[in-house]
Formats: C-alpha cells, sequence, structure tokens
C-alpha cells in the first residue's frame, strides 16, 4: 500500500517535470536560441552531471547547505521562543509585533549588502541572512498554533495541577505542531533564496557565487543552469524533509 502512495504522489510530480522539459526544448528549437543564451535541456543536463563528477559543484552546494542549515536552525529556534512569547502575552504581541512586521517587510536584497558590511562575507553574514528570513513565517505560525490549542483541555490539565512544563510539552506543543511545520515548510524554502542573495552580495564559495561566476567570468550558461538546479533540487529535498518530520511527529494529512 505505501509502494502505491509512493508511486500515486511521485506520478504527478514526474509528468510535470516531463512536460517542463518537453516546452523548455520546444521553446530552443523553435527560438532557434543559441547555447550561450538558453541552452538546451539535455545541455544543462550533461553539463550538471559533469560538475558533479568532476567536484566543481560538491564544494558549493556543501557550503550553501551548511548556511541554510545553521540559519534555518537559529532562526527557527529563536521563533518559536519569540512565538510562544506572543501567543502566550497578548501586550507584549501589540509591543513588539509592528516592529517584527517592518522588519520583515524590508527587502532581502536591501538587507544582504549591508550584513555584507557589517558582518563580512564569511559563514556568519549568510546565517544571520537565513535565521531572518526564516524568523517571521515560524513565529506567525507558532503563535497561530499554540492560540489553537484546546482551551478545554488546558483548563483540565490544571485541574490535575500540571506543571507548566507538562501542559507546555504533552498539550500545547503537539496541538500547536500542525501550525508549526506549516510554518517550516515556508521557512525551509526561504532559507534557501536567503543564503543564494547573501552569497551574491560576497562569498568564497556557495551555489549563488557559482551562478555568478558562470554567468560572468567563466561564461558558462550551461553551467549556470546547472547551479540553478542544484540549488532547486537543494529547496525541493529540505522541503521533503520537513514533509517527513511532520509525517513523523504528527501523522500523515
Amino acid at each position: 500500500m505505501s509502494g502505491r502512495r509512493l508511486l500515486a504522489d511521485a506520478a504527478p510530480v514526474v509528468a510535470a517535470a516531463a512536460i517542463f522539459v518537453l516546452a523548455w526544448k520546444a521553446l530552443v528549437v523553435v527560438g532557434n536560441w543559441q547555447p550561450f543564451v538558453l541552452p538546451a535541456p539535455e545541455t544543462v543536463g550533461a553539463r550538471f552531471v559533469r560538475a558533479w563528477t568532476d567536484g566543481t559543484m560538491a564544494p558549493h552546494a556543501a557550503t550553501t547547505l551548511v548556511e541554510i542549515a545553521l540559519g534555518l536552525a537559529a532562526g527557527a529556534g529563536t521563533a518559536l521562543l519569540v512565538g510562544y512569547f506572543l501567543a502566550r502575552s497578548p501586550l507584549a504581541e501589540r509591543l513588539f509585533s509592528p516592529y517584527i512586521v517592518a522588519a520583515q517587510s524590508t527587502p532581502v536584497l536591501a538587507l544582504a549588502p549591508l550584513f555584507a558590511l557589517w558582518f563580512g562575507t564569511g559563514l556568519l553574514s549568510k546565517v544571520l541572512m537565513c535565521a531572518i528570513i526564516v524568523f517571521f513565517p515560524v513565529a506567525v505560525a507558532t503563535m497561530v498554533g499554540i492560540r489553537q490549542v484546546d482551551r478545554d483541555l488546558l483548563e483540565m490539565s490544571r485541574s490535575f495541577r500540571a506543571t507548566r512544563a507538562q501542559r507546555l510539552l504533552l498539550i500545547e506543543v503537539p496541538g500547536a505542531l500542525p501550525s508549526i511545520f506549516g510554518g517550516l515548510r515556508v521557512g525551509v524554502t526561504l532559507a534557501v533564496i536567503g543564503a543564494v542573495i547573501a552569497e551574491w552580495s560576497g562569498a568564497d564559495r556557495g551555489l549563488g557565487l557559482l551562478v555568478v561566476l558562470a554567468r560572468g567570468s567563466l561564461f558558462d550558461v550551461p553551467l549556470m543552469f546547472a547551479a540553478l538546479l542544484s540549488i532547486a533540487l537543494l529547496g525541493v529535498g529540505l522541503y521533503l524533509v520537513v514533509v517527513v518530520l511532520e509525517r513523523r511527529l504528527v501523522g500523515v494529512r
């Protein structure tokens, strides 16, 4: 049954990917695009395989993955604490929510050069960029999830003299998990965007840097597309990790 379910879930994805590749190929053929403008999918595929087998792609992908993982952990961890605090303190929400929204409304492209200037072009600026872009959706999801916890269960736990820690671990966290994972789904994809944008503002290594190099000094457009494909696959892979964790902790939805 699980195998059939997996095939049923994968079939639309595979079909959509096939349609996309065919449309891409048709566009190249009909438009007679040159490889240095829009390479054919088979050209990009061959360059993708070669970049991974000759060691070009792996170091950049590993660097970007570390940036995303650390930024996601820092941003989501902080967001969980802040979201819970805001959910339990209406006064704190009224005081701090406008500032949180204002910070989230600031374009990431505008922050990236500032972070590179303030914190350098090393790992710290990339992690901070990912953390900031992840923070808002996870914090809001946590706040909403905590507020949606069944009040009757909380009152019952108090009548049984449950401690605050017991209420948190046995009632509030399980009740808020579906909402929290919704925020994490959004946050993990935004973390990929944050890392790439931060690398554009200055980096020694990373998939975002590889895109810039392939487009500029290397003038290797197929490599640029291969790097973009790697970024997309990295985002999909991280998203699926969150989905698997959600299904294990919350259940199949």
